[in-house]
């Protein structure tokens, strides 16, 4: 399939169906599969319950989540090697909706952004992932990732704060005013689990960081409560209703279960309302969600393309996190998309095809099954801590340097803007500011190197002697409408003395309306000021924006000529009103 397929493609199952295509899925590479798809959930589980917890709903929705969209994104999408589930970065969008509308709102919100995904697949807006630069996903990046220091230090620390407020100022005051009341079992527990992390990943073992570092953060905080000093947990911090009535701790070894998502519980543990109010709250950040997954599942997608070689088709990987994130509310999962470093685990565990990432769904669902008693000694501190080696591996910190270093004032302003406003308000806030604020110095930067100069005595270009008050301005640059005024306007304020004038215009591939409004007002100048203009060498683009205006020569005012050389003779031989015109057939067929 040719690169331009690749973009526009479309199809169910698009990388399933591509991989099984291309050569007989043998026994050898079923056990690809499994080995990667078994390590992939190995890490997975815990990574899932943090990340719902970090969003501010139960630890079993995390699990539901991987279980659910996990399985349907690998079936269904467009990218052989990408492991979807909770995230990070959807953690600053899901802890408000689940602070302010509960677990029914964040589910809602999900299925909204769902319908959105799937509806931009169709519109095959994949490509456009391409249009977001750098700095903008690196600025939010790193914002994000501080936010969610922000939010894991209560855990990390020990610290007896209920609830985080939603903005970063009340977030900093409560933890600077509870910070005496650091409880230190909590940090031991914290500190050790993070160098257990950073110190096993610098090893080449196959075996995931996060399992020894929770399996000795575990033992440590039972010999804590042991001697009288107990550690927050799964089991203390969760609880669920039993069939019998009774309550149970931890998480629940349920298999997750259809249910209407708005009927579950909301805010406090009240009703969710669902009206029209409500639809207005949760629209915004289901486009958020939307578009962030569309973001970070593409990006993975094409992190991945460059450490396999293989190509992902960006409309069905849409589809598939589309059709995950509609469907997994309805059994309780959260939002879900593309994870890099699940995703690149699953490659070097030598997975051959999406199966590998179905697999690990199936790995999640029997861990919560089997493993729920044990997963509920998990101490808090432990998993903030892991969370925290999560945010420093997504901030991108080493690129964001270089950037700081290397790249030019425009893109660190858009960096800083962006990663400043993720911080201090929200990333829908700091996407859209950044995306303006980039196109709008990318515009500065293509309208400066627009420019006009007088060719008049190079000899070279202009071979033929000019008249009595005629001159020769050579435009380079598209003559869009940030540019063109500034440019006729120069001309019209240093040129209009001259008796003619002869726009050479081969370097301008591009005049858009407000060009050619700016390029009418000079028109009228040069009619006021009885200086003739003629415009030659014009490319296909420009020639046809005159054409579709209606642009015709005017006797003794204005005229068209080919090419350079023609324009000169023409002005030699005083022939210059039996130029180039454009009828209006010719126009319409331009």
């Amino acid at each position: 399939m040719s690169h331009r397929q690749y973009l526009f493609s479309l199809r169910f199952a698009h990388a399933l169906r591509s991989t099984l295509n291309e050569e007989p899925y043998t026994a050898h590479r079923l056990h690809q599969d499994l080995l990667a798809g078994i390590t992939v959930g190995i890490v997975a589980i815990p990574l899932s319950m943090a990340l719902a917890v970090s969003s501010g709903v139960a630890p079993q929705y995390g699990l539901y989540t991987a279980i659910i969209a996990g399985f349907l994104i690998a079936l269904s999408g467009g990218s052989r090697y990408s492991v979807s589930g909770p995230t990070a970065a959807f953690v600053v969008i899901l802890y408000p909706i689940a602070q302010s509308f509960g677990l029914a709102g964040l589910l809602t919100a999900t299925v909204m952004s769902g319908v959105i995904l799937v509806l931009m697949a169709l519109l095959r807006l994949g490509r456009y992932i391409q249009y977001i630069p750098e700095s903008v996903v690196l600025g939010f990046t790193g914002g994000i990732a501080v936010v969610i220091v922000i939010l894991q230090i209560k855990d990390f620390l020990g610290l007896p704060i209920a609830a985080m407020p939603e903005h970063f100022s009340d977030k900093m005051q409560i933890l600077g005013s509870n910070l005496s009341h650091t409880h230190w079992p909590s940090l031991v527990i914290a500190s050790l689990t993070l160098a257990i992390m950073i110190g096993w990943s610098r090893t080449r073992s196959r075996i995931p960081a996060q399992l020894p570092a929770l399996l000795v953060a575990s033992v440590l905080a039972l010999a804590f409560d042991h001697y009288g000093m107990p550690v927050d947990t799964i089991g203390s911090r969760f609880s669920y209703l039993m069939p019998d009535g009774s309550m149970g701790e931890g998480v629940p070894p349920v298999l997750p279960h259809f249910e209407w998502p708005w009927l579950r519980e909301g805010a406090d543990g009240g009703a969710f309302v669902w009206n029209w109010q409500t639809l207005q709250a949760l629209l915004p950040a289901a486009l958020a969600i939307a578009m962030l997954g569309a973001i970070e599942s593409l990006l993975c997608a094409v992190v991945l393309d460059g450490m396999s070689g293989k190509r992902h088709s960006a409309n069905s990987e849409l589809l598939g996190q589309g059709i995950g994130n509609l469907v997994a509310p309805f059994f309780g999962g959260i939002t879900a998309t593309a994870a890099l470093a699940r995703s690149a685990t699953n490659l070097r565990a030598g997975a051959y095809s999406p199966i590998a990432a179905m697999i690990h769904a199936v790995v999640v669902l029997l861990g919560l099954v089997a493993l729920s008693r044990l997963l509920s000694y998990l101490p808090m501190p432990a998993m903030a801590a892991l969370l925290l080696f999560v945010a420093w591996r997504m901030s991108e910190a080493p690129k964001a340097l270089h950037l700081l270093k290397t790249a030019p004032r425009s893109d660190i302003a858009v960096f800083l803007t962006c990663f400043v406003l993720t911080v201090m308000f929200d990333m829908v806030i700091a996407i859209g500011t950044g995306m303006v604020l980039a196109s709008l110095l990318f515009m500065k930067e293509i309208a400066d190197m627009t420019r006009v100069s007088d060719i008049s005595q190079n000899r070279r270009v202009v071979a033929t002697p000019l008249p009595e008050d005629w001159c020769v301005l050579k435009i380079s640059g598209p003559l869009f409408f940030a540019a063109a005024d500034k440019v006729f306007g120069d001309i019209a304020q240093n040129y209009l003395d001259r008796r003619g004038l002869i726009l050479y215009l081969d370097g301008v591939p591009i005049l858009d309306a407000g060009g050619l409004s700016s390029l009418e007002r000079l028109m009228q100048k040069c009619r006021d000021s009885g200086t003739y203009l003629l415009l030659c060498d014009l490319q296909f683009q420009p020639l046809k924006t005159l054409a579709r205006a209606g642009i015709q020569p005017q006797p003794g005012i204005f005229s068209l000529s080919s090419s350079l050389a023609d324009a000169l003779e023409s002005v030699s031989n005083n022939t210059i009103s039996t130029a180039l015109t454009l009828p209006t057939d010719k126009a319409d067929s331009a």
